[in-house]
């Protein structure tokens, strides 16, 4: 008898630093309609996977939590990942989402629940927070998407979730262009990173300064120069090139950071020039990290 042929089984890993947010992350793709499963082992993961597909297409969107919680059987995750994109079961489709943040924060998100990491032998969240940075360097490496929730509150978090994988199915490809400021720190989760502070700054500009790339003033002063319309020409004949590759590639997410000193200004108005560029050919998302920082200060 001729197998059932069902629609394309989703799968997302959602591992990461401890503290960094799976349990928020794991509520929204809940309500996303994923069958979800905190802390499987690793090892269970080929057997789960046979249970899904013999639960005629009931199951055709799972999200599985990873992390050091069962670490006797962590060795046994990068066999189980393996296993799946070798599988012969050509209708599954798999990702890592890895889950960040910085050490600072990390150990102040233990303080205020007053937790104890899990790998703090000594109850030093950081000693914990070290460790297992090391442990799962090589699986952040291996990851499709990595969200930085350093300086995200739960509500974002959640909303990036599902902002990122509530239209996958229809469209797995989606590129986010970000703007931000160097001052405050390059965005961990950004894929690729343009430097614009080489164009002419709108902050020195008495009656721009206030004013944010959002507002025309700024941004046409920004877009009226000619270095302005010779580096966009270039950036977009790159990633005219660049993103089919990605996605051919099978990339879910690209997060594209323009970077400017304050981002406030000229990252925010190339940010928004890019969005309207590409917005026919991919699903776009805009952001800037840092427009509302340090309004009062220099860019």
């Amino acid at each position: 008898m001729m197998k059932e042929i069902h629609d394309d089984i989703q799968i997302v890993i959602i591992t990461g630093m401890s503290g960094a947010g799976k349990t928020v992350a794991v509520q929204s793709f809940e309500d996303l309609g994923y069958f979800c499963v905190d802390n499987l082992p690793p090892a269970l993961i080929p057997k789960f996977i046979d249970l899904i597909e013999s639960s005629a297409g009931k199951m055709n969107k799972v999200a599985l939590v990873i992390d050091l919680r069962g670490r006797e059987f962590f060795k046994h995750l990068f066999e189980a990942i393996d296993s799946l994109s070798l599988s012969s079961h050509m209708n599954i489709k798999s990702q890592i989402l890895f889950l960040d943040a910085k050490d600072a924060k990390l150990v102040q998100r233990y303080k205020e629940t007053r937790r104890s990491h899990p790998l703090a032998t000594k109850g030093l969240p950081l000693e914990g927070i070290k460790q297992e940075r090391e442990m799962l360097e090589e699986l952040k490496g291996r990851a499709q998407q990595i969200i930085d929730t350093t300086d995200l509150k739960p509500i974002q978090l959640r909303e990036r979730i599902i902002q990122g994988f509530s239209s996958q199915e229809k469209h797995p490809f989606s590129v986010t262009l970000m703007s931000f400021g160097f001052k405050y720190g390059i965005p961990i989760d950004a894929d690729l990173v343009f430097d614009v502070r080489f164009l002419p700054n709108p902050h020195y500009i008495d009656h721009l300064r206030p004013k944010t790339g959002l507002d025309t003033e700024v941004s046409s002063y920004v877009l009226k120069w000619s270095e302005t319309q010779q580096f966009i020409t270039k950036l977009q004949d790159l990633l005219v090139y660049m993103l089919p590759q990605y996605k051919r590639e099978g990339k879910s997410q690209l997060v594209i950071g323009i970077g400017c000193t304050g981002g406030k200004h000229r990252s925010v108005t190339l940010a928004e020039h890019f969005g309207d560029v590409f917005a026919e050919d991919y699903i776009i998302h805009v952001s800037h990290r840092d427009i509302e920082k340090g309004k009062e200060k220099a860019l």
